[in-house]
């Protein structure tokens, strides 16, 4: 009798178990996977722990994949994802109206930076490229950059240079104009320098200024295709490799909030003048796309993990709050700011430029 107590008790403690797990798989189900194609800098934001838990307290799974702003427009087949997220708006304007979308969403942006080294910085100063705004930043002046460019400028040419004796020419590095979204920001604010102070309109004043700015462009060599990839050379390869880069503010910031050690005392940042915007702005192509920028706007936590990532959102106070408490060199109040011509101009400036490659 009491064999057969055991075994009735087993079989019931058993089916309790079976029960319990149907009925706890019943009460989480699986999050929706949506996929997106993002630029590169954001991926770090998309790959955070903390990111994902957010989303999916929400139902989502979100996977990126990752392109220069501008291939996304012109070489990626959007077909396999849910939502398109640029860097820019230009770009961004292009993809919703090729694809027929109704709407975007800029859920956060970042200034146009350069990110560069202490004893750069000091000779910049001495070549009156850069100087104190009297604001807490310093800000790189374009004119006297491309004045500098205009003459062929190498570095040890620079007066009173005993601490970078390089033998190459004055050039800020960046991603290729070709495929990233960075390099057309920095182009964007070159080209209006040289088209004097004015946002580029014309195919004449294309023709005027693409033999001005193009030594800027195609003197440097080798550009990456990502600002990821020309990021982290210059987070490990130092001046010797990339003296100068411009970069989004967010991917200096993000390490400098998170203390990882990455940004060295020596590295500086510091903001050109004039500057651009690139506002990193979401094209949904499906429903769940839209949820996802619906979310990334308007969730407060998403919102918060953004300032996180360095990029700076509609609502300032969790940025400024993070600035000020790591004492981060971020530019509180930019005014030298302009705005990128449309698409169809600067692909017709990349293209004039490219056209002139060896």
């Amino acid at each position: 009798m009491k064999r057969w107590i055991g075994v009735i008790l087993a079989a019931v403690l058993v089916g309790v178990a079976v029960v319990a797990i149907v009925t706890g798989n019943r009460g989480e189900p699986e999050a929706a996977l949506v996929r997106g194609v993002i630029g590169s800098e954001k991926k770090p934001f998309f790959d955070g722990p903390r990111v994902k838990a957010a989303f999916a307290k929400h139902g989502l799974r979100v996977e990126v994949d990752t392109a220069g702003s501008r291939q996304i427009v012109t070489d990626v087949d959007l077909s396999r994802y849910a939502f398109a997220f640029p860097s820019s708006v230009p770009a961004a304007e292009r993809i919703k109206r090729d694809r027929g979308a109704t709407t975007t969403y800029s859920p956060f942006y970042s200034p146009m930076a350069v990110a560069t080294f202490e004893p750069i910085a000091a000779l910049l100063a001495k070549a009156g490229v850069l100087s104190d705004s009297g604001k807490g930043h310093q800000t790189f002046d374009i004119k006297k950059y491309l004045e500098l460019v205009a003459k062929g400028t190498r570095w040890d040419e620079i007066p009173d240079n005993s601490d970078y004796r390089a033998r190459k020419r004055v050039l800020l590095t960046t991603t290729d104009i070709r495929t990233s979204n960075s390099a057309a920001m920095y182009l964007s604010a070159i080209g209006y320098v040289a088209n004097g102070e004015d946002v580029i309109s014309s195919d004449a004043q294309i023709a005027e200024i693409a033999p001005l700015v193009a030594p800027a462009v195609l003197d440097q060599g080798f550009s990456e295709s990502t600002s990821e990839a020309s990021f982290d050379d210059y987070l490990a390869l130092g001046a010797g490799k990339t003296p100068m880069l411009v970069v989004y503010e967010a991917q200096y910031l993000a390490h400098v909030f998170a203390a990882d050690g990455a940004i060295k005392p020596e590295m500086r940042l510091v903001y050109p003048s004039p500057t651009v915007l690139s506002k990193h702005t979401l094209v949904p192509l499906s429903g769940p796309g839209s949820r996802v920028g619906e979310l990334l706007t308007k969730d407060p936590e998403l919102q918060s993990l953004a300032a996180a990532y360095g990029f700076r959102t509609t609502d300032p106070r969790a940025f400024a709050g993070l600035v000020a408490k790591t004492k981060a060199p971020a530019a509180a109040d930019l005014v030298d700011v302009v705005e990128p011509p449309t698409w169809e101009r600067l692909d017709r400036l990349i293209t004039t430029i490219d056209s002139a490659r060896p």
